[in-house]
């Protein structure tokens, strides 16, 4: 037996509760009889705020509570949000500015919260909010990367909030100049929406002494450590949970500014308070994603071997800083800027600006998609500059097998890879060999079809630490306790598992619990595919607990010496007797000599090292050039992520990462006016992606165990997005190439790329 897993397809024990509408998520589960909140938001992008007149709003039928940011003030919150900040080149802190809970005087973006309304309906709420009287005197919007007239923060003169390098500039350049061969790209990673499916959500109560919040988020300390400073209460006063999450992706990762409002309306009325979102105030203020757009300059060798890169990049903060706004385009993108690639020659530039728009950060993963779309892009268009095969260009930069473990440009310990191999095989399983023969039939069709390929890499972030308790209950079931969040990856099916996997008790025996703060006292929370490796090394550390304090009970209760007695994964066996008794066996017997220390257990673990999920992605398009309509019609993958836990649930996870990269790049156009209006703010203008736009998704495991966890195991939960984007991309790219359109640039609406052909066309 595999003693890291059985690598069983095992079905989500949690889908039917799901699929049934049974699931319990923020909005099911609000205490009966709650207050409803509402937000009255800026409808201007950039302004002075003269007067907020609550008055009439607070007379109206069913309100309780209508609040400003001067209510705020005046009630003890002065605190405002935090971010994590980079460093400027030059050593210095980056720009810093308040980010308010509620608009304090200025508006920054359409969709920011001014008001909170607080009703005994949500109807009620509403209405009362047409009767705020606010006055804005409109400012300038500053809508460009680049540094603009008006500033938004004073604090960020020119609007440069970040001014970040990494690398030798002087020697990579030198580099450069000095190749063989040298290309220039401009590439442009647009910007999406994260839509998840379920809005964000909360409801908060106070009961005099303490605060419970629930919302929909991916762990519940961070929410915690912001509400103990913001509100002054002392950590034991502060619950938070999680219930069901329809979806995070790395947008509910952070406190938002309105679960701290509704947090103190719940404080100062002394009764319970919901907000959900419509989707139209989501695509308004949830966080943004992407939107950036690289210089790229590389050197090669006469062998195409790459000698130098240098990236220069632009990228939107959004009107303040979030979470991790500053450091997913610099401290995240350098972890993996030099891909799969045996390069240090490297130079990382990036400004990051304040617009008018509402705040960027992460989305599935986190500055990883971000750097291997520029580099896998940059290689596609070098390939086609200098007459070479893409794929061969490839696997001549590729890191050697033999060049292991590897040290990358940004410091990254690549402890195991075959590129080579990998790539091979996605060679043969998409058909590479026969498209010549589906280009030829296409064009019979009047249609143009092209082949584009990403090799990725991406590095598991976040905490490396984390904790699993276990604990065996009278009724002969158990509780694993996780510092993870499931947003519907499956963690109640995977978890549950892996632990049966590793101790024999059946999976239906076992019961996930996380998302609260009061039976949980620490974890990393979900976030940089972090999730399964790190949570299934704090369970393999609690088994050894375990197994252990059994040992020992069994040699006192069985009068035999600790070391005849063996665990197999399934039972402890006895050296010179039939007994085999199980885990459960154990704990009853344990329970009946009244020995509730041996019922409970708990270990922290923390992993060695980070691991490096990695393979190929190839896709193929096929575009009608009469309406630039573009079809994705065959897709592959080909992925490392080493051992695997459930290959059903892993390649679930890859599926819903290609759709997401492919989504941005084929139909997610965020669309603003010059007064920083949204013009997407429906899905009636914001295209996403459905079934029917996407084809079968081949999914190939080619492990490579890691050697920087016990399990062998390289998470998997980003890696779809990670490879889609620029696959597609570079896909389309090269289906538009023969007829001259060189700036191929998503995302490839049907208008956009009609347009693009018709400029080539006029232009020959």
């Amino acid at each position: 037996m595999e003693k890291f897993g059985k690598s069983q397809p095992v079905k989500r024990v949690e889908d039917p509760r799901f699929v049934t509408g049974r699931g319990g998520y923020v909005d099911d589960i609000a205490p009966e009889g709650a207050l409803h909140g509402y937000f009255l938001r800026s409808n201007i992008a950039h302004g002075e705020i003269k007067s907020i007149d609550l008055t009439a709003a607070r007379e109206a039928a069913g309100v309780h509570l209508a609040i400003s940011n001067d209510d705020l003030l005046e009630g003890g919150l002065t605190g405002g949000l935090a971010a994590t900040l980079q460093k400027n080149r030059d050593g210095e802190r980056s720009a810093n500015p308040r980010h308010p809970i509620l608009a304090e005087g200025r508006v920054r973006f359409v969709g920011q919260p001014v008001v909170l309304i607080v009703a005994e309906t949500l109807a009620q709420a509403r209405d009362a909010a047409e009767l705020v009287e606010l006055e804005i005197e409109e400012l300038p919007a500053q809508m460009a990367l680049e540094k603009g007239e008006v500033d938004i923060h004073p604090e960020a003169p020119g609007n440069l909030g970040v001014d970040w390098a990494e690398g030798d500039g002087d020697t990579v350049k030198a580099a450069i100049a000095g190749a063989a061969h040298k290309v220039s790209a401009h590439i442009v990673d647009s910007r999406c929406m994260v839509n998840a499916m379920e809005p964000r959500g909360c409801y908060a109560e106070w009961d005099g002494t303490r605060l419970h919040l629930s919302f929909g988020g991916q762990g519940v300390w961070g929410a915690k450590g912001n509400l103990v400073k913001l509100f002054e209460l002392a950590e034991e006063n502060v619950r938070v949970t999680h219930p069901d999450v329809g979806g995070g992706f790395g947008m509910k990762a952070k406190t938002y500014p309105e679960y701290v409002a509704v947090c103190f309306a719940a404080k100062q009325l002394a009764e319970p308070v919901r907000w959900i979102a419509d989707r139209t105030e989501s695509m308004l203020s949830d966080n943004g994603a992407r939107d950036l757009e690289h210089d790229v300059e590389m050197g090669f060798d006469e062998n195409f071997k790459l000698t130098g890169y240098h990236v220069k990049t632009r990228y939107n903060l959004g009107a303040h800083n979030s979470g991790f706004g500053q450091m997913i385009q610099t401290y995240l993108f350098a972890r993996v800027c030099g891909g799969v690639y045996d390069l240090q020659n490297i130079y990382l530039e990036a400004e990051g600006y304040y617009t008018n728009t509402a705040q960027t950060d992460a989305y599935r993963g986190a500055g990883r998609p971000e750097a291997i779309f520029c580099l896998e892009r940059s290689m596609d268009f070098a390939a086609r500059e200098l007459g070479v095969d893409p794929w061969e260009l490839r696997r001549r930069n590729f890191i050697p097998k033999d060049a292991f473990p590897y040290t990358s440009f940004s410091g990254e310990h690549y402890d195991v890879g075959d590129f080579q191999r990998l790539l091979d095989v996605a060679e043969e399983k998409a058909g590479r060999a026969g498209f010549a023969e589906r280009r030829a039939e296409s064009e019979k069709q009047g249609k143009l079809r092209g082949l584009g390929l990403c090799y990725y890499i991406e590095s598991i972030l976040g905490d490396p630490s984390e904790s699993a308790e276990v604990e065996f209950l009278e009724d002969g079931t158990v509780n694993i306790y996780v510092g993870t969040q499931s947003n519907g990856q499956g963690h109640e099916t995977v978890h549950a598992q892996f632990l049966s996997d590793q101790t024999g008790i059946p999976t239906e025996a076992i019961r996930v619990i996380q998302g609260d703060s009061d039976r949980i006292a620490k974890g990393g929370g979900t976030g940089g595919s972090r999730s399964v490796t790190t949570q299934s090394n704090a369970t393999l550390a609690t088994v050894d607990v375990i197994t252990a304090a059994f040992k020992t009970f069994l040699a006192e209760v069985m009068e035999v010496d600790e070391s005849k007695i063996t665990f197999d994964d399934e039972s402890f066996r006895v050296e010179g007797s039939n007994a085999a008794p199980t885990m459960l066996d154990v704990a009853e017997w344990a329970r009946e000599k009244g020995r509730a220390d041996l019922l409970k257990h708990k270990a922290t673990a923390k992993l060695p090292g980070r691991s490096y999920p990695n393979g190929a992605h190839v896709a193929e398009v096929e575009v009608d050039p009469d309406t630039g309509k573009v079809d994705l019609v065959r897709y592959t993958v080909v992925d490392d992520f080493g051992n695997l836990i459930n290959p059903m649930l892993a390649e679930g996870q890859v599926h819903g990462g290609v759709v997401q990269g492919a989504g941005q790049v084929l139909m997610e156009r965020v669309a603003f006016d010059e007064d920083g209006q949204l013009l997407t703010a429906t899905f009636m203008d914001y295209a996403m992606p459905r079934a029917s736009d996407m084809p079968f998704v081949s999914f190939t495991s080619e492990p490579v165990p890691s050697t920087a966890n016990p399990m062998g195991m390289k998470g998997c939960g980003e890696a779809g997005t990670v490879g889609s984007m620029a696959a597609v991309n570079n896909a389309v790219a090269d289906a538009l190439y023969d007829r001259g359109v060189r700036d191929a640039d998503m995302p490839f609406t049907p208008n956009r790329v009609w347009a693009m052909l018709n400029h080539a066309e006029a232009a020959e």
